[in-house]
């Protein structure tokens, strides 16, 4: 199964109440189930603004990992990254903080990142939402 991540929500009792009694009614296993299944629902009725967005922005669906050796081959070439993901951005442990912030030029995020205190740190004054 793909990695998960937690997330909080606010709903009202009538509507946790319904939720509940379709659980209890067998539709679904649990409420988490109902609420994986909405979501996901609702994203495929949003699919083609997600996909127009993400290719106008040029942004890259799904999970992107960066480790030292791929941005030491990034500064020997002489190039900056523009990091733009709609998922998953992992900068890797060895990553050293002066490292990133000289190869990044920018991040933008929409979903999860994840890299040391230091390098976000190091990377915050390039950050967009």
């Amino acid at each position: 199964m793909a990695e998960m991540e937690k997330i909080t929500i606010n709903l009202s009792p009538v509507d946790i109440g319904q939720i509940e009694l379709l659980v209890a009614q067998g539709f679904y296993a649990n409420r988490a189930e109902f609420i994986r299944v909405a979501v996901h629902d609702q994203l495929g009725r949003h699919a083609g603004v997600v996909q127009e967005a993400t290719a106008r922005q040029s942004m890259v669906i799904g999970a992107v990992f960066y480790d030292r050796d791929g941005f030491e081959k990034l500064r020997k070439a002489g190039q900056r990254l523009s990091i733009r993901v709609v998922g998953l951005l992992v900068i890797r442990e060895d990553v050293p903080p002066e490292l990133a912030r000289e190869v990044t030029a920018s991040v933008t995020v929409h979903g999860v990142f994840r890299a040391s205190d230091a390098v976000k740190k190091a990377l915050a004054d390039r950050m967009t939402s």
